[in-house]
């Protein structure tokens, strides 16, 4: 079984296993397999029969547990298909949260079309700031496909400078925190900035979290006034989503580049 590692939003490195027709083996198997590939998820997918409403299953694993919802690992996936000639075109993936598409671009690039995040205001929960090391501005549950706290914090610079503890920060979302703000200068080619710690998982920083971007393109869209941003993750890999707001669907667009494949023996 060949086995593949991509940098997908140009930051963010995920493995990529393609399955064979008669389904995913057992969950154990896939666990152990993320484990070992060791990076924030790993894509597993089987092709399924024609005619139906997807073209192939998809399901992503982090080092400790499933999720619902990965959009670097789904990007890496569609460009596998498309680099080892078995889907050229748009493929349509059925998943935990339903189907999600990815559309190539003719400038290499891959689109994903994935359900928007709905957003509610919450209170900030007590010791949030001293876990994360800054003071929130706002709060907002991000809904049950990612599970996360998003949290806009005062400027650019110090999101970068985030330092928090991740253990405190466990306690306050199903997945982790998405810490955001504003881009300090636009005309450097981004709109707004982030950084996700999602110790709940196994993550304390995912590199570039496509998923995370299904809440960030409504929340900075309403407040931008544009439906169509690019987001960079400022983490130490970093990298860059494109995102369009279509009412209860977000696009995230953004290239992807295998790095390693090889051979899975066991």
């Amino acid at each position: 079984m060949r086995i593949r590692i991509v940098d997908a939003f140009t930051g963010n490195p995920a493995g990529v296993l393609l399955l064979g027709p008669d389904g995913f083996p057992e969950d154990d198997w896939l666990r152990n397999v993320a484990l070992e590939v060791n990076h924030a998820e790993t894509a597993f997918a089987h092709p399924l029969p024609d005619g139906g409403d997807a073209d192939w299953a998809l399901r992503w694993f982090t080092p400790t547990s499933e999720v619902a919802m990965c959009g670097h690992a789904t990007l890496a996936t569609a460009h596998v298909l498309r680099t080892t000639g078995t889907r050229a075109g748009p493929v349509r993936f059925a998943t935990r949260s339903g189907v999600l598409r990815a559309t190539p671009q003719e400038d290499g690039t891959i689109t994903l079309d994935f359900p928007t995040a709905p957003l509610t205001p919450v209170d900030v929960p007590d010791g949030v700031a001293e876990a994360l090391g800054a003071e929130p501005l706002t709060a907002f549950d991000t809904g049950p496909n990612t599970g996360d706290l998003l949290i806009e914090i005062a400027d650019e610079k110090t999101v970068r400078g985030l330092a928090p503890d991740l253990g405190a920060l466990a306690r306050y979302s199903e997945r982790g925190i998405i810490a955001t703000a504003r881009s300090a200068d636009p005309g450097r080619g981004y709109d707004f900035v982030s950084r996700c710690f999602f110790p709940n998982i196994g993550i304390d920083e995912d590199p570039v979290t496509g998923s995370a971007h299904t809440a960030l393109a409504p929340y900075w869209s309403e407040r931008l006034g544009r439906p169509d941003l690019t987001g960079l993750q400022a983490s130490p890999r970093s990298g860059l989503v494109r995102t369009g707001l279509r009412g209860d669907r977000t696009l995230l667009t953004g290239g992807a580049v295998t790095v390693i494949e090889g051979e899975l023996l066991v």
